[in-house]
């Protein structure tokens, strides 16, 4: 069957990346809009729209600070804060954009979590606040005369209940929501769908898991804390050691590289048969930490240390997730750890560490920052002891086969971390 009929798909690589969509030509001159461009999100959708400025003739990156990134001549930076007025927001697009083909939606604040909480525990904050950045955006969109062919939201795994404890497995777009609590997805998501059923505009919205992917701001990133982790211990001339159980270390979870959800946001916006769909954004790569420790290890030359060194005096345990729980049913669930990065990373001795390894190497930053915000987005990720089980059938079916290993993608951000001045090199 030739290249652009039914049922037929041209696909290509992009360095580690595989299985990528290649567009027709007759898809060119058009004007894509990116909210929250200077975060770890919005940063590598600039980079994926910047590969074609045939296809991406203008593209607008909005956030209230300029990207990092140096922007080629069809980006245009706007400083847009969308806690302001609706009216605000439109007087600002109007003044500057005369359309928008595409809208990719990006923005997200994180507000402080509750004493003693984990970092997603404030749900009506994280409601109010993001469902007014969506909400002002639209309506300052809307109040402009800019209404787009498709707007993509980004949600997150957070839409299953992952936060809140074992859920329905497998993790399929069609499953029912979970109202344990509040959650801004869903209010997000239903702002969306009526904006675009008034407007006559398609939409789309992506679930991606952890993303790895390099941005100034390493909060809500897997990636940077681990790179901090083993310089430090390497530093130190100390292993590499798990902080989790067998259970946390045989886990199956799904990894969602920035670039690959920036690959498959871009397909989803252009593919007619994906319009008004909600889609799993994921590496589509097997991974569990007990496969990509040791080779993590290697990476910095270190030797690494899993649980099966460790004794069962070694073990804390925390009450993690209670009935009732995201999949219906089940006893409460405990997490057992040997320690949290959040306390490493307070400890006297690592704080001076990195504070001799950021002036050896000349860092961009010369201490941690939110230590319980970065480090401990890497705890929830590397202690919770249930699966994110990602299906990949419906994206399959419409055609996306976009792939990367995710142990490869994670080399290559700590690579990139170190291009950003953020990580020192690694001398093995």
């Amino acid at each position: 069957m030739a290249a652009g009929q039914e049922g037929c798909f041209t696909i290509h690589s992009e360095g580690i990346y595989h299985g990528l969509p290649s567009f027709p030509d007759t898809k060119k001159g058009l004007t894509a809009l990116v909210t929250g461009a200077n975060g770890i999100s919005g940063t590598h959708m600039l980079r994926i729209l910047c590969k074609d400025p045939n296809r991406w003739e203008k593209v607008y990156a909005l956030s209230r600070r300029p990207p990092y990134m140096e922007l080629p001549a069809q980006v245009e930076h706007m400083s847009v804060d969308l806690l302001q007025d609706s009216q605000k927001v439109a007087q600002q697009l109007r003044e500057k954009i005369e359309k928008v083909d595409y809208v990719f939606f990006f923005a997200y604040i994180q507000p402080a979590p509750k004493d003693g909480g984990s970092i997603w525990s404030a749900a009506e904050e994280l409601v109010k606040v993001n469902k007014a950045l969506l909400d002002n955006f639209l309506e300052g969109l809307a109040e402009a005369s800019l209404i787009p062919k498709r707007v993509l939201l980004q949600l997150g795994a957070k839409y299953y209940g992952i936060h809140l404890g074992p859920t329905k497995l497998n993790h399929e777009e069609s499953n029912p929501r979970v109202l344990l609590q509040p959650n801004f997805y869903y209010d997000q998501e239903d702002v969306l769908m009526a904006f675009c059923e008034k407007h006559g505009c398609g939409w789309n919205t992506t679930r991606p898991s952890w993303i790895p992917g390099v941005a100034p701001d390493a909060a809500m990133n897997l990636a940077y804390p681990l790179v901090i982790y083993a310089s430090v211990q390497k530093h130190l001339g100390r292993r590499l050691v798990f902080p989790g159980d067998l259970v946390c270390w045989e886990n199956p979870t799904a990894l969602s590289s920035a670039m690959t959800n920036a690959y498959f946001s871009e397909w989803a916006v252009l593919t007619e048969g994906a319009r008004n769909e909600s889609f799993n954004a994921m590496d589509d790569s097997v991974f569990t930490w007990s496969g990509f420790w040791p080779k993590y290890a290697a990476y910095f030359g270190l030797a690494a240390e899993g649980p099966e060194t460790a004794a069962e005096s070694d073990y804390h345990e925390q009450v993690i997730a209670s009935p009732p729980l995201p999949r219906g049913w089940g006893p409460p669930v405990v997490s057992r750890f040997r320690f949290k990065l959040a306390e490493w990373a307070k400890d006297p001795q690592v704080v001076t560490a990195w504070a001799e390894i950021a002036e050896a190497a000349n860092l961009s930053k010369k201490d941690f920052g939110d230590v319980d915000r970065i480090f401990g987005f890497a705890d929830a990720a590397l202690l919770t002891p249930w699966p994110i089980l990602y299906s990949n059938e419906k994206r399959r079916k419409l055609g996306y086969f976009g792939y990367v290993d995710s142990t490869e993608s994670m080399f290559e951000v700590f690579m990139e971390f170190v291009d950003l001045g953020m990580a020192p090199p690694v001398h093995l």
